[in-house]
């Protein structure tokens, strides 16, 4: 167990290294310059010998390699730099804002997995009725339908039959659960809708297996009622793989909201990178791309541990590997 945790971890610790370096020079590649983005110089108010100093004071004037060694350096620190733009700790503003994100996964996880599972075992027990084919048919236009597209669909119908608008405060959840679960809960459905479609299925598939095992037929001809044998038996024999890809969709929600937060003006870190990038906010930008991707690493990781506990053969096959 402990060489399969080690090599999980180097796996991880290569991820995010390669993932900083990518971001490190994206943010440097892509047009702009954050020197004439915070002193405005397009305006042409502000000489070059004004902005080279900005760019002194912001460390950017230095060769790259440099400049990737130092903000590698501050990280391993736990320093993810100032924001350019806010002018606040990056760390602090992805405190404030995390929790928003958070709610969300956490709404849109709740509606995927408690109409998700429910419909996929209902879709594997009726297999080849209407009810399978209409389930099919539904779960198949949410794994199509991207989520900021259904987001707007969702604002289009809130905003002409209810004459919604989006709200000038995002009320904390500490502050107000209910109030605060009431604005975030279009953006998780627009979000959950595929999670809820990929779960479905997943878990249709799953159980059309597990229900042609031997010993679900032992559990039939014993007389148990085919309620049982389906949620008795054969769910919970097949529950492994259906958590170990909720525990997947979890991870990788953090890393796809960037587009639903902006649609819905949700002040969570999706809108923090949209914004970073637009401003060339690099300390900013960086780090949260670089959080992103360790909550991704950290969820994949803690999946793996978890199906390797639970599964034997799994961590003797990595660890042969």
């Amino acid at each position: 167990m402990a060489r399969y945790l080690l090599q999980r971890l180097a796996t991880g610790f290569v991820t995010l290294f390669g993932v900083a370096l990518i971001v490190f020079l994206i943010m440097r590649v892509i047009p702009g310059d954050a020197a004439v983005m915070m002193t405005g110089a397009g305006s042409g108010v502000v000489t070059e010998a004004e902005l080279q100093q900005v760019r002194q004071r912001l460390g950017i004037d230095r060769p790259l390699v440099v400049q990737f060694a130092d903000w590698v350096g501050d990280i391993a620190a736990l320093d993810f730099g100032t924001s350019l733009r806010t002018g606040s700790p990056v760390i602090e503003d992805i405190a404030r804002r995390f929790p928003y994100t958070l709610q969300i996964i956490v709404l849109a996880m709740i509606i995927a997995v408690g109409v998700g599972v429910p419909a996929g075992v209902l879709s594997a027990w009726f297999a080849g009725t209407w009810v399978d084919r209409t389930l099919q048919t539904v779960t198949m236009i949410g794994l199509a339908a991207p989520s900021f597209w259904v987001g707007l669909l969702i604002i289009l119908g809130l905003v002409y039959f209810f004459q919604w608008s989006a709200p000038l405060f995002w009320e904390p959840f500490w502050v107000s659960p209910i109030k605060s679960m009431s604005q975030l809960i279009w953006p998780a459905v627009a979000v959950g809708l595929r999670q809820l479609a990929l779960i479905a299925r997943m878990t249709r598939s799953i159980m059309r297996e597990v229900l042609g095992e031997d010993y679900i037929r032992t559990a039939r001809a014993k007389g148990l009622s085919e309620r049982r044998v389906v949620f008795r038996h054969a769910l919970w024999n097949g529950a492994l793989p259906i958590t170990t890809l909720i525990g997947f969709e979890i991870a990788a929600l953090f890393g796809g909201l960037i587009v639903t937060e902006t649609v819905f003006s949700v002040p969570g870190l999706g809108q923090y990178v949209v914004a970073s990038i637009l401003d060339r906010d690099y300390p900013a930008a960086q780090g949260i791309v670089l959080v992103l991707a360790g909550i991704v690493v950290l969820g994949n990781l803690t999946v793996d541990l978890l199906y390797g506990l639970l599964d034997p053969r799994t961590r003797l096959q990595g660890a042969r590997a």
